[in-house]
């Protein structure tokens, strides 16, 4: 059972994730034979206020 987990700063549509969700379905069944039914992606959507970078918060810049 392949886990994936996606962080992504908040804000993508569900259309989006979908699409996400598909590709990276299809990207580990083509490249590693894993079996499409039992590959979970987990997409962890953080706000901008709780994702810093170069010592910064995103909601600060």
């Amino acid at each position: 059972m392949p886990v994936v987990q996606v962080h992504l700063k908040a804000g993508r549509s569900v259309d989006e994730k979908r699409a996400l969700v598909a590709r990276i379905t299809d990207a580990m069944v083509e490249e590693v034979g894993a079996v499409r039914d039992r590959v979970h992606v987990i997409v962890d959507e953080v706000p901008t206020e709780s994702w810093g970078r170069g010592g910064v918060l995103l909601s600060d810049q």
